[in-house]
């Protein structure tokens, strides 16, 4: 086993993840270990820890790795649009991929604090591609300027999520998705619009 000196920064940090990954793919998160993966990755552990503070840090960083950011859709509709994010999500939280997120968020004590641990890594990642498909609606004239907030934004996807967290339902219903969208997403994007035009001069 080497001590890494002879790789060192952004080459060293690939080999660690790659070897969390293979360990997090074959033996999910329970059977991550700071020891495997510095053998696998053939470096030490002080090496990891430099880097990531503790198993879970890591778990996330390597789940990150194996997460490929997909550009947003663009079918020309908010609602196609919307629908199509929420399909893409449903499958990958149904996927091994999925139960690996799940396996993480009981790590870190829930959804809350594993996604307070995400956004320390991703910014506003998680938002953008919601943001997209409402900036685009916005330019088509389907939702006013007042509509793209990210919290307005990730309405659907909080949404989803809480189907598989709160509920531990293995994979949403594709109505689930629809009533996501027609009955709360698209009615919310439109309020904000009347809003905004009926309180004209006031907060």
């Amino acid at each position: 086993m080497t001590d890494g000196t002879r790789r060192r920064g952004a080459v060293l940090e690939e080999a660690i993840l790659g070897a969390a990954v293979a360990e997090l793919t074959g033996s999910g998160f329970a059977g991550l270990t700071m020891d495997k993966v510095a053998a696998r990755a053939g470096t030490n552990k002080n090496a990891i820890y430099r880097r990531w503070p503790n198993r879970l840090a890591l778990g996330i960083a390597a789940y990150r790795q194996m997460t490929k950011a997909v550009p947003p859709p663009d079918t020309g509709t908010l609602r196609g649009d919307v629908l199509e994010l929420l399909r893409g999500a449903n499958r990958h939280w149904s996927s091994p991929l999925g139960a690996i997120l799940r396996e993480l968020m009981a790590a870190a004590g829930g959804a809350s604090e594993l996604l307070g641990q995400l956004r320390d890594q991703t910014g506003d990642a998680a938002a953008a591609p919601w943001l997209t498909v409402l900036g685009r609606a916005v330019a088509r004239g389907e939702a006013a300027p007042e509509a793209l907030h990210p919290r307005v934004a990730t309405v659907a996807i909080v949404l989803l999520r809480n189907e598989f967290v709160v509920r531990g339902v293995p994979t949403a219903p594709d109505d689930v998705l629809v009533e996501i969208t027609d009955e709360v997403y698209l009615p919310l994007v439109r309020r904000r619009g009347h809003r905004a035009r009926g309180s004209s001069g006031t907060q």
